[in-house]
Order: structure tokens, then sequence, then C-alpha cells
């Protein structure tokens, strides 16, 4: 069968071929978590009926716009599920392995026809299938509803439930009739192009500069000319303006949210193929799918969370056998959930199996030359853990098809870190381990803490900014030749903002100091800076293709007096730190964990 021709969808049809991948895809978001429930829920004759009607929908539409494969395969497969939903066939195991198969095949037949790639997909072997269902000749079923074993049925999620063996009083839906039940929600909302709330969101960021530029004019006539009629306008215009436009920001911050359950509802799925491939029964809890996040940052977590399930379910579920000999349930448990954190984001993934064992991680770094002996004997616990993100290790004891060649977590920490977020683990052995991403909301525009070092002016992001302390001179100390203070019950390792950048220094004959410190997951900095201006809602702006990366440096912004400045990459500048000097400051020393008593 040949494939598509997409020479007739140019102009004004390009528009509706947009249109119909774009509820097509809608529909298949929602096609697999209930696929997955399906199994879970054999006798849910509500569930029967609205994937009978996904995948009527898609039939329908596909065949109006003559693309006949996909028409032909979701024709067999909707036969398929008619009987099921009218009670002439049973859901089974076998079964729902060939309905997701055959789901997959869809899957790739309008991926095809988004790429406008006309080149045919192999379906013949899934029609076979789907009809030897359709006849009942299938693959050895018993023909009982209860031929879903729950050591491999899939798990729960968070609106998915249905009661077993309740019996729906729904009529089947004739196949000629169409499902008005979204008509009012489609009414109700439109469709707009990611481009053009790109650029609402650019022409924000220029207003919240021109919003701070007008709040620096109204403070320096306040100043100037106090209690004049004039200057009071200004100030009652200004504080409108402020108002309308942080309202403004927030609308459009909002108009581009989108639910963390885009990523989080292709997740029971892997973990249902994971599963059987690894002979392990896992039961997968998701919360908190509602939970909104920035589409730039969705589109980037789905891989970093595929990554860290992945590992969850190869290294740390142990084998049905290996838990039940441990006393625990013959079942593993991993949990994902999403919250929101002030401006953040913090997603975990938890999983009840064997932990991570730090001296297994310092032992393969070694052997991989990634540490040496020394730097692993005062590694902390924590630090040993981290070690899991770097290129080319692994603790697999044999390459699997799952993990095992070293690659993976280190893609974690790189695209978590270019998110401007941080991931951070916790582990026991023999109880399971916890990885937390942290995110920020959206990011365009933060709040920063503006600081000046050597009469140039820096931004720090907020978020990474934990406290300001002031020191006399005289309190900073010197470890292994590098400067160091005593910051309660911890050594605090210092930073110069003027050497990591190589600002021209200027002697300053104060007898204080200013350090702001910082974190990341463990790791604790303090920056030493001249003096602190305030805080600032500030815009990031790329350096540009002339000036390009520069370590240490997320961006750019304009202040309100218009002067240009740079913003401060937290996690490159902590890494520039540990590299500045011929002279190491011990491991250990940039954490919590190292006391008083080791500095001395």
């Amino acid at each position: 069968m040949s494939g598509p021709s997409f020479a007739q969808y140019e102009g004004e049809m390009a528009e509706l071929l947009e249109s119909f991948t774009v509820e097509t895809n809608e529909i298949f978001e929602k096609l697999g978590p209930d696929l997955i429930s399906l199994e879970k829920n054999p006798s849910d004759s509500e569930l029967h009926n609205r994937i009978f009607r996904a995948v009527h929908t898609v039939k329908g539409t596909s065949s109006f716009l003559g693309f006949d494969q996909l028409t032909e395969l979701a024709h067999n497969f909707e036969d398929v599920l008619n009987k099921i939903r009218r009670g002439e066939l049973a859901v089974s195991k076998k079964r729902m392995d060939v309905m997701f198969s055959s789901f997959d095949v869809l899957k790739e037949l309008l991926q095809r026809i988004e790429q406008r790639n006309p080149e045919p997909v192999e379906i013949d072997p899934s029609i076979e299938q789907l009809q030897a269902i359709a006849r009942n000749e299938d693959l050895d079923v018993t023909g009982t509803a209860d031929a879903v074993d729950s050591s491999t049925a899939e798990i729960e999620t968070s609106g998915m439930q249905h009661e077993q063996g309740v019996q729906s009083t729904e009529k089947p839906v004739p196949e000629h009739q169409t499902v008005p039940s979204t008509a009012k929600t489609a009414e109700s909302t439109i469709r707009v192009d990611v481009a053009r709330l790109d650029e609402l969101m650019n022409l924000v960021g220029e207003l919240v500069l021109g919003r701070n530029r007008l709040s620096q004019i109204n403070y320096k006539m306040n100043e100037a000319f106090e209690g004049h009629p004039i200057v009071r306008d200004l100030v009652e215009t200004s504080s409108q303006v402020d108002l309308i436009t942080t309202e403004l920001q927030m609308a459009v911050m909002k108009t581009r949210m989108v639910q963390i359950a885009k990523v989080f509802n292709k997740m029971p799925r892997l973990v249902r193929d994971l599963s059987r491939e690894l002979s392990r029964d896992i039961d997968l809890q998701m919360f908190g799918e509602e939970t909104e996040l920035d589409k730039s940052i969705i589109e980037e977590i789905n891989d970093p969370l595929v990554h860290i399930l992945r590992n969850a379910a190869d290294h740390g579920i142990e084998l049905p056998a290996d838990r039940i000999k441990a006393g625990k349930n013959p079942k593993g448990t991993i949990v994902i959930k999403a919250e929101h954190e002030g401006n953040h984001i913090v997603i975990s993934i938890q999983d009840d199996g064997n932990g991570i064992n730090p001296e297994v991680i310092k032992r393969k770094s070694v052997e991989k030359g990634l540490i040496t002996a020394q730097q692993a004997a005062e590694m902390s616990k924590r630090e040993a853990l981290n070690l899991i993100f770097a290129p080319g290790l692994s603790t697999a004891e044999k390459v699997s098809n799952v993990s095992g060649r070293g690659v993976g977590m280190d893609v974690v920490k790189t695209n978590i870190t270019k998110l401007k977020g941080i991931v951070d683990i916790e582990s026991e052995i023999g109880i399971g381990s916890k990885f937390i991403i942290k995110l920020p909301l959206t990011l365009a525009i933060i709040q920063g803490l503006l600081v000046k070092s050597c009469e140039e002016t820096f931004a720090i992001p907020l978020s990474s900014v934990l406290e300001v302390v002031r020191v006399r001179k005289s309190e900073i100390e010197t470890i292994h030749g590098f400067e160091v203070i005593r910051l309660r019950d911890t050594v605090l390792p210092l930073a110069q903002l003027n050497q990591i950048f190589s600002v021209n220094q200027k002697m300053r004959d104060d007898q204080w100091q200013y350090i702001v410190v910082i974190g990341l997951a463990e790791e604790r900095l303090g920056i030493m800076v001249d003096s602190l201006l305030g805080q600032r809602e500030v815009v990031i702006k790329s350096l540009g293709d002339y000036l390009g990366a520069i370590p240490g440096i997320a961006g750019s912004t304009i202040l309100g007096d218009g002067k240009v400045i740079m913003i401060i990459d937290v996690g490159q500048f902590m890494a520039l730190s540990k590299k500045n000097g011929d002279k190491k400051l011990p491991a250990a020393a940039v954490s919590k964990e190292y006391s008083l008593e080791q500095a001395n």
C-alpha cells in the first residue's frame, strides 16, 4: 500500500491537516493512559465506550482526509474494541499486548503524517493480530475477564481509577453517532501558535524592562521635586503601570503553562513495558499531574524523567524473589510526585528498591579514573551519590537493553542544568532511593539579587541565594590555599567574583566583607562582593551570537537606568570556583558535612 500524498495539503488545506494532527495527538495522549486503565479494570464499561469513541473518531477523520493506512488500522482496532464493549470478548494480557502494539503503530503513522513523510508503514502484522482477536481465535486466551493478572497489570493513576465489576447504565454508542461531549469545551478554547506566545512573552519582558526604567525615573523625580503635583501624578501613574505590568506578566505566563500530566501520562506504559522486560512486578503511583509548568520546560523534562524511571526499574526495584527474601512486598513501588514550591516546581521519583551503595559508586568511579582514591576517601555520602551523574559511570554488573552502558544519568544532569534546575539524590541501602528535581516555573523572568564587585554589577538568581552575611575581613581564614569562613557549625568556602570573571580589582579599605551564600543541592559556596544593591525582577536576555556562551553566565539583563549587567549561572559558577587556582579545597569542604574538627 502506498503512502499518503501531501501535495493537496497546501495553502488553506495545510491548516486542516495541522488541525487533524493536533486533535489526533490529543486523542492519543488520553488513549494511552485509558488502555493502561483497561488492563487494570477490564470490566469498566464506561472505559470501554471511551476508548472505542477515541479510535472511532481517529478512523473517521483519517478516512475523510484520505490517510488509508491509519484508517484501516483504526478500523480493525475499533472492531476489537466494539466486541469488548459488547461483552463478546474478554480483556486479557495477550490481547492487551496486541492492542498496545497496534496503538504504537497508530502513533508511528501519525508521526509520518506530521513529518509529511509519504513512506508507508508495515501494518499487516498488526491487522492480522487484531483480526485474529476479533474472530476469537486469539492467542490461547481463557475467555474470562480475570485473565488480567495483578502481577503484570499496570498501576492505577490519579483520575483513572474505576470500581471493578460495576455495570454502567450507559448504552453503547452506535458506530455512526458522533460524540458531542467536548463540544462545549471546544467552543470556549482557541488554539494559538507557540511562536505567537513566545513573541508575546518577549514583549512582556520588554515591558518589564520599561516598567523598571519608569520606576527609576519616578524615584529620582520624587527625590528632586518631592510634593510637586506633576510628581504626584507620575507616582500614581507609575504605580498603576507597575500593577498592570505585573498582572499582564502573570497572565502571559499562565497561557504558556501546561499540566505536567502531558509528561506523566506516558509513564504508566513505560513502566508496564519495563515490568515485562525485566521480569519485575512494579506498581507506579503518580501524584500532582495537574501541576503546571512552562511549555518550554515541559518539552525538555521528559527525557530526564524517563532515564530516572528506567534506572529505578532496573537498578532499584529487585526481582520478586529477592524482595520476598528481604521481607518486602514482592511488588515494588515507584512514586512520581510533582508540586509547587514558591516559584519552583519540585518533581520527585521515589522507589522502595535496594537503594544505592555509596561505597560501590566510589569504587566504580576510581576504577573508571573519574576520581582518585584519596578523593574517594574524603567524599561525603551525598557527594558519592552524585557521582552517578558522571559520564560513563554505571554500577550495573552487565549491560542490558535498559541500562548499564554508563549513559543516561549524565544526560539527566545536563538537561536539568540547562533548565536552570538542580537534581538531588537521597538513598538508603535496602530501603530505596529518591531523586528530587527542582525547576523554575519559567525561564524568561526571574527574581535576582543585585550585587557589586569592583564597580561591576551582577545579578544572582534569588532562588539559589540562601542568606547574606557580613563578616570582618579578619574573620576570613585560609584552608589548603582557599579562603573560608566559619559560618555557625560549618566551614563555608568562598569565591571572589572579580577572580572568577577576571574583573580588575580595586583595593578597598573597608574592614567589612559582604558574603552571599548560594546553594545547589547540598553544596554551599559564599560569594564575596563589595556591596548589595537590592532585589530586582530581571528579564533574562541571550548574550547573542557574538558573545556566545560564557562559562558562569546565564545571560544578561537591562537595569532601570539602561545599564546592561550579567546574570550568574549558579551551577557553572560553583564549578568554576572549584577549578580556580592550582590548590584544591577538600571535596567535603563544599558541603554541610565538613565540620570545624575536619578543618582544624
